[in-house]
Order: C-alpha cells, then sequence, then structure tokens
C-alpha cells in the first residue's frame, strides 16, 4: 500500500455520530443548551472577577483564567459538532483538524497545569495565612499563569508534529466527532508504539503531576 503523510490530504471525514442518526436531534439540542450555559456560567466568573474589586485576588485571577480557559476550550469543538449533527457535510479540511487538535490539546493541557497551580496558591493560603500575600504576590501569580499557557501548548505543539509526520497511506476517516490523538494514531498505516509510549509519557506529566 502506498504510503502519504498527511499532508497529501485535502481533508478528513468526521465519523462521530453518523451511525445514530435518529439522536442527532437529542444531542444537538442537549448539546446546545450546555454549551449556552457554559458560556454563560464561565463570562459571568470573568466578569465578575474583573469588576468587582474585592475580588482581586490570586485565588479569583486563577479562576478567571480556567473559566477563559473553559471557555475557549469548549468553542474549540463544540460549535463544529452542533454543525455537523444538523447538516450532511462531515468534512473538515487537513488545516482545520490541524489548527484544531493543536487548540483543543494545548488548552486541555494548560487546563490541567493550571489546576495545580490553583491548588498551590490553596495550600499557600491554608497553611501559611500570614505569608499568604508576601508569597502569592501579583508577578508570581501572573508568570505562574503564563508558565502553565506555556507548558500546555509547547507539550500540544510537540504532540501535534508527531502525529500529522506518521503516514496515513490514504485513510481519512476519523472515528471520533473532532482530531483528536487516539483517534488519528488509529489512521497510520505503521507501528504507533513509539508514539503511544510518548504520548503515555507525557500524559503522566501533564496529568499525574499536577494532581
Amino acid at each position: 500500500m502506498e504510503q502519504k503523510n498527511g499532508s497529501s490530504f485535502t481533508g478528513f471525514i468526521l465519523l462521530g455520530f453518523s451511525d445514530r442518526p435518529q439522536l442527532q436531534l437529542v444531542l444537538f439540542v442537549v448539546l446546545l443548551i450546555f454549551y449556552l450555559f457554559t458560556l454563560l456560567g464561565n463570562t459571568t466568573i470573568i466578569a465578575l472577577a474583573h469588576l468587582d474589586p474585592h475580588l482581586h485576588t490570586p485565588m479569583y485571577f486563577f479562576l478567571s483564567n480556567l473559566s477563559f480557559l473553559d471557555l475557549c476550550y469548549t468553542t474549540s469543538s463544540v460549535p463544529q459538532l452542533l454543525v455537523h449533527l444538523r447538516t450532511a457535510d462531515k468534512s473538515i479540511s487537513f488545516g482545520g483538524c490541524v489548527v484544531q487538535l493543536f487548540v483543543f490539546l494545548g488548552l486541555g493541557c494548560t487546563e490541567c497545569v493550571l489546576l495545580g497551580v490553583m491548588a498551590f496558591d490553596r495550600y499557600a493560603a491554608i497553611c501559611k495565612p500570614l505569608q499568604y500575600t508576601v508569597i502569592m504576590h501579583p508577578r508570581l501569580c501572573a508568570l505562574m499563569a503564563s508558565a502553565s499557557w506555556f507548558i500546555g501548548f509547547g507539550n500540544s505543539l510537540l504532540q501535534t508534529v508527531l502525529i500529522f509526520l506518521l503516514p496515513l497511506c490514504g485513510r481519512n476517516k476519523i472515528d471520533h466527532f473532532l482530531c483528536e490523538i487516539p483517534a488519528l494514531l488509529k489512521l497510520a498505516c505503521v507501528d504507533t508504539t513509539v508514539n503511544e509510549s510518548e504520548l503515555f509519557f507525557a500524559s503522566v506529566i501533564i496529568l499525574i503531576v499536577p494532581v
């Protein structure tokens, strides 16, 4: 079988829930409602954290960052899913798939690291109450938030490059509703053991260490 790398494709087909057409309308309504509540809830948190001077504290600084992350994280996949649930066209361009994977994975990784940062903030507040304002000064908070974004998107860049270097041998049907690494690995026509091992190691660092 002729081997081609991902750049030879013009696009992918996201199979998603196409095998259950009778559920697509129900899923569309449910997801739309939850998506709108997500937008409303996170936007409210961000607005309150910026408008109320009493909430200008490290905890609400990180919380507003997390809410912004959550907004972007859901928006990177849900709107496209909603469109695919109501139309017959399930395709996504190669560039669109690359961007979606990079953004979706980057935001997810950043959120994991930021949750670890928030845990440290709460530890300092509870265990070092008299030194809390000295420890968690604004510069350190900004540095820790920036580091979370840098680590998250740095890992995402590495994973995205590695996954799209794999030859796909003409396969372009993704058994998922978005471009995600496990689904893309199934399209590869070569041994993916090294990629899976590297992905497992990265997952341990990003998921387990913050916990």
